[in-house]
């Protein structure tokens, strides 16, 4: 039995300018203990989604089953209770300014009524788990951007979820303290079993964290699956292009590439556990008489596997570049091409 499953749900919005539908029949199903990754561009609906998971936002359409239990079917008390097992933070942490740390962490403690000295017990808890237990006298104007983060979700966690929904978690922080934040996440999952759903517009955080993903354009899901596959094989026109903004970043990041990319002359391809260990570029080069230049090669941690990524620069004027793909593709390569990045 999943823990989450979402049947054919829609959500249409009334406006004074009409009807705005923000989910087009959407169909996921996700398992006890996963970290999946739910991504698109701006608009594409799933903050949305991520609020009709927890019925925050009731769907127009469809249902929203949670460990075989349908959402719509609850009274409101019930559905109170079935929130306590549902954590969520958000990218601006939502915390309350004027209580300390420790209160914070103890606030939906006291709503579950909870006795002070009980709730103060579990807060410390809690704290030492993320990291904070010198923090607790604190108050949120005190402390950076990854440690609010991280009082958030010592306060999600207060009530012993069993699913912990991150809304656009990490989008207000630099990228080391995203990384940290990741980590922590990640072992919350690990220690606790805790599922957690992830809405992001990075790549780059679906693919060190999440074991699956859904990705999502105009209110509908395009593509979804296995992070490791959809990175090596993308499908939809989406999931390539988050993959090649997520290369252009790392690309801007690094500044090691000195050349321009022009559309049509180069390609990225992704080496994995599957492909030919035979010296394939080295081969080709051989094959055609023609030097390709290597613009950029790393690897990168995509759902806990490494995987190789190489964007190859073919010559301006070469007529084999068709001829030089389809090598690569009968080697076993998966190849895209990458437009417009420039040092």
């Amino acid at each position: 039995m999943s823990e989450i499953l979402i049947q054919n749900v829609s959500k249409t919005y009334s406006t004074k300018d009409g009807n705005v539908q923000a989910l087009k029949n959407v169909n996921l199903s996700i398992e006890q203990g996963d970290i999946y990754g739910i991504i698109g561009m701006s608009g594409a609906g799933k903050s949305t989604l991520v609020r009709c998971i927890n019925y925050l936002e009731e769907p127009t359409e469809g249902k929203i089953f949670i460990k075989g239990k349908e959402l719509g079917s609850f009274s409101k008390k019930e559905l109170r209770k079935q929130r306590e097992d549902i954590g969520m933070i958000f990218q601006h942490f939502n915390l309350l300014m004027q209580k300390s740390v420790l209160e914070n962490i103890c606030f939906p403690l006291y709503i579950h009524g909870k006795k002070k000295t009980e709730a103060r017990k579990r807060a410390k808890e809690l704290l030492e788990i993320v990291g904070l237990s010198d923090k607790a006298k604190a108050y949120p104007a005190q402390l950076s951007g990854g440690q609010k983060q991280r009082v958030a979700i010592a306060r999600a966690l207060a009530s012993n979820p069993k699913i912990l929904l991150c809304d656009e978690a990490t989008s207000a922080l630099d990228p080391q303290t995203t990384a940290s934040i990741l980590d922590l996440l990640k072992e919350i999952n690990q220690k606790f079993g805790i599922t957690i759903v992830i809405i992001t517009h990075q790549m780059s955080v679906v693919r060190e964290i999440c074991s699956h993903v859904a990705i999502m354009k105009s209110g509908e899901v395009v593509e979804d699956g296995k992070v490791s596959e959809i990175f090596t094989h993308p499908k939809s026109d989406v999931a390539r292009e988050l993959i090649s903004r997520d290369l252009g970043n790392d690309i801007e990041n690094t500044g090691k590439v000195a050349a321009k990319i022009s559309k049509g002359k180069n390609v990225r391809i992704v080496f994995s556990e599957n492909s030919s260990f035979e010296p394939v570029i080295a081969n080709m080069i051989l094959q055609f008489n023609e030097p390709v230049n290597i613009l950029k090669a790393n690897t990168k941690n995509v759902g806990g596997v490494a995987k190789g990524e190489m964007i190859l620069g073919f010559q301006e004027d070469s007529n084999n570049v068709e001829k030089m793909k389809e090598y690569l593709i009968e080697r076993g390569l998966e190849i895209e091409e990458v437009d417009n990045y420039v040092e």
